[in-house]
């Protein structure tokens, strides 16, 4: 089979696998009785990562280090100047002052913090694990604060999970969807690296240009599938907060269990040049946010201009 046509495959069954492990996970947590605003800041956020994650340790597992650390850096940089622009041309992005500070300075922190991964060189075990124990902390602190207080993160995370495609069914039938969702992600993703790997070794890309691209593309499908459906619902708000809740998902999370599976390093060519793409990415994000408290159109197409040029550069100067 062509590597072209296993990547396709893998891509496509792993947007599938995603959506359904969101869908599973959702039904699966509002049959247990926990709240709209629980599920959105945990379940959905960890849904929504899930193909970053499967693919990250499929690349492990198979020897493919570079494409761990070019999904993670590539899926982020996505996530702003992809996703975050698309929902901003569809409806302008109200942003809500007290979350955002909140949320705004863990995800400039996780950014310094795979800012300085990279410039070492690779994450360990035991980096891995503070980073997990750092992310369940930071979610603990955020519901807490939520039920004694509620504030825009709590009704963006609620509008979120009324946003995504409902499920009529129990807790068993949440399971069994969410079983479903996890196997397909896991044959996706396998499939979607065999591929990728076959076509850079035909066409000599390397592995960190295929992860910055086609993988993080495939990845960051969930969020962006979810994201445009809550513009075009007019809760363009949530789209930020999910793209917040993504990268730090996705540096924390991913990055931390990969390296308590198997610690991986982090090739040169990141800390030269795409994880301060990602890191500017971030910046400008926080920057656009921050001033008057509104992202615009004009701001969402300059980001998109700004993705296309950088992917079209990665491309040019691969070949």
């Amino acid at each position: 089979m062509p590597d072209v046509l296993v990547l396709a495959i893998g891509l496509a069954v792993l947007v599938v696998g995603g959506e359904v492990l969101v869908r599973g996970a959702t039904a699966t947590a509002a049959a247990a009785g926990l709240s709209p605003m629980i599920i959105g800041l945990t379940l959905v956020g960890f849904g929504t990562s899930s193909p970053e994650l499967v693919t990250s340790l499929t690349a492990a597992y198979q020897g493919a280090p570079d494409i761990i650390a070019g999904n993670v850096v590539g899926s982020n940089t996505a996530n702003v100047l992809l996703i975050l622009a698309t929902a901003a041309l569809i409806s302008p992005l109200a942003v809500e002052p007290r979350s955002f500070k909140r949320e705004g300075s863990m995800v400039a922190f996780a950014t310094l913090i795979a800012v300085v991964l990279t410039l070492v060189g690779g994450v360990g075990r035991i980096t891995g694990l503070a980073m997990l124990v750092l992310l369940i902390a930071y979610l603990v602190y955020v519901v807490r604060v939520e039920r004694a207080q509620p504030d825009a993160e709590g009704a963006a995370a609620e509008l979120l999970v009324e946003d995504l495609p409902s499920v009529s069914t129990g807790i068993w039938g949440g399971i069994a969807l969410t079983v479903v969702g996890i196997g397909l992600t896991i044959g996706g993703a396998r499939f979607m690296i065999d591929g990728a790997i076959g076509i850079a070794e035909t066409i000599g890309i390397s592995d960190v240009v295929i992860g910055l691209t086609i993988v993080a593309l495939g990845t960051s499908a969930p969020e962006l599938v979810t994201s445009i459906i809550a513009a075009l619902k007019g809760h363009a708000e949530v789209a930020l907060g999910n793209v917040i809740g993504s990268n730090l998902f996705n540096i924390l999370f991913i990055f931390g269990t990969t390296a308590v599976v198997t610690p991986f390093d982090i090739p040169s060519t990141l800390a030269s040049r795409d994880i301060w793409v990602m890191a500017g990415a971030t910046l400008l994000m926080l920057v656009v946010a921050r001033n008057g408290f509104k992202i615009h159109r004009w701001e969402g197409a300059l980001m998109l201009t700004l993705y296309i040029g950088y992917v079209s550069w990665l491309v040019a100067t691969a070949l």
